[in-house]
């Protein structure tokens, strides 16, 4: 089976089952398991008394040292697995945990819901499952706005990208991706402990991401129906604090005709972000169905994509 189509084949099993809870009472989950050897390799190698050129060559070395792992892992999974229909069942059952576009669509409904009933506490309690901004702060549309924003990044994070580099290299290019994600997510922040060591794996990170997050960003324009959302992407990605989380975020914002981004508050801190889409209005609860529907229209675009590239692999 082509790499295409192994993650075809993954991509349909996570968007049906996801990941069973069963299975992670049973188990845990792959990202559990490469967050636990980050966290490991962390505490041994991040020492805040070592400068800060030094703190970022442990950090690099840790880095590597992750992602070879989990790299190497698939690569002997996908060697010793026959080149049968059992041998790629597997395969993909295995890649298909790599993948997030279920459990992406399930944590923005469960900020929609309540937050169409105008239970902002819910909502509140909700969308703090997948932002990491003061929810206390935040009112019906700062909700709208935070679960729309994760909508976007996570679309390119969480699918697109595992997607895009399994389809270049089969199940390690998956791992390989998922490693780097995981690190940027667990080590990459710009606070004391964290800027130094995690330095490269964000810088890693971003380089990863360059293409899959301008793919989201043209997918979501693709299927919005309008040029509002590729102008604002072409207009306002660039503003955006991220090297490419700006694509799918400005992409979205444009197709539904609101304004995403903006200040935010982390703790004590106030990040005063620029605006995206800045004349628009403000994102209401119906916004944030609009947007499930924009996204779920998306992923139909890219498996759209995803096999044809499967089936002209198959041909030729």
């Amino acid at each position: 089976m082509s790499a295409a189509g192994l993650m075809l084949a993954a991509w349909a099993v996570e968007a049906l089952f996801g990941w069973p809870d069963w299975l992670y009472r049973l188990i845990r989950h792959p990202v559990v398991w490469l967050g636990a050897g980050i966290s490991a390799l962390e505490r041994a190698f991040n020492h805040l008394s070592w400068p800060h050129r030094a703190r970022y060559v442990s950090g690099a070395v840790a880095s590597l040292l992750t992602i070879s792992a989990a790299t190497a892992l698939a690569f002997a999974i996908s060697l010793v697995l026959p080149d049968t229909i059992f041998g790629w069942t597997i395969e993909a059952l295995l890649a298909s945990s790599l993948i997030a576009s279920r459990s992406l669509y399930a944590h923005v409904a469960a900020v929609a819901r309540p937050l169409s009933a105008h239970d902002i506490a819910s909502a509140r309690t909700a969308v703090s499952q997948i932002v990491g901004r003061d929810p206390a702060r935040l009112d019906e549309a700062g909700v709208a706005r935070a679960a729309l924003e994760s909508l976007a990044e996570n679309a390119s994070d969480g699918v697109t990208a595992p997607l895009f580099w399994g389809a270049l290299f089969g199940l390690p290019g998956l791992a390989a991706y998922k490693a780097v994600n995981t690190l940027d997510s667990m080590i990459g922040h710009r606070n004391d402990r964290y800027s130094a060591f995690g330095g490269f794996a964000a810088r890693l990170d971003d380089v990863a991401n360059l293409v899959p997050a301008r793919l989201t960003g043209l997918a979501f324009a693709a299927v919005s129906g309008g040029a509002s959302a590729l102008r604002t992407m072409l207009r306002d990605a660039g503003r955006h604090r991220s090297p490419n989380a700006g694509w799918p975020e400005a992409a979205m914002a444009g197709a539904l005709g609101v304004r995403l981004s903006g200040p935010r508050i982390y703790g004590d801190r106030t990040s005063n972000e620029p605006w995206l889409n800045a004349a628009a209005p403000d994102p209401s609860p119906d916004t944030l169905k609009r947007g499930l529907r924009l996204y779920v229209r998306a992923l139909v675009l890219l498996a759209a994509l995803l096999a044809c590239m499967a089936l002209a692999r198959s041909l030729a």
